[in-house]
């Protein structure tokens, strides 16, 4: 599929990426890994939401349901070094400061990053839903059962979160191959 993007699934690579980028847009792959929202849910988040909070409360956008998500420590130390006031845009447009970057704008910062780090051919597409993804991704890989992971990710099936992570078959017959009786 031509436009699927993919999770960044190699800390060193999601290191290479914070490297790639600085203040906003850092903040942006920061705050959009740890916490997994939609691109639509995470642009128009303002300072206020986030400083001083241990849990977001959000309406999303496409399920219009409102559900908190609890703020990890990353989350917590970044938002803490930010200046700007309670009712700016964390993701603030330099063209429109009364704005939040856009979709587009978004994509533009990650594909530029991932250039940047040398990791844009090695993980396939890369788009704004890849942070959501690597959220997902790193659930999984910090050993968070897949049902615990489909709930966050308001998946149907455990099928459908296998695939958008990128539980592939060749790491399912590695774990199968690890295990000695």
């Amino acid at each position: 599929m031509a436009n699927e993007v993919n999770a960044i699934k190699s800390k060193v690579d999601r290191d290479k990426m914070k490297r790639a980028l600085h203040g906003r847009d850092r903040l942006l792959f920061v705050v959009g890994v740890s916490l997994g929202l939609r691109i639509s849910d995470l642009l128009p988040l303002k300072v206020g939401d986030l400083r001083g909070q241990d849990t977001l409360y959000i309406a999303e956008k496409k399920t219009g349901k409102r559900r908190p998500i609890k703020l990890n420590a990353t989350v917590r130390k970044e938002v803490a070094k930010l200046d700007g006031e309670d009712d700016e845009y964390l993701f603030r447009s330099k063209r429109s400061h009364h704005k939040p970057i856009d979709r587009v704008q978004a994509y533009r910062i990650l594909n530029a990053a991932a250039e940047r780090a040398g990791i844009a051919g090695k993980i396939g597409g890369i788009g704004t839903h890849t942070l959501r993804k690597t959220h997902g991704w790193m659930l999984y890989e910090n050993g968070t059962d897949i049902t615990r992971i489909m709930r966050i990710l308001k998946h149907s099936s455990e099928r459908e979160t296998l695939k958008y992570i990128g539980i592939e078959q060749q790491e399912l017959d590695e774990a199968v191959e690890a295990i000695e009786v």
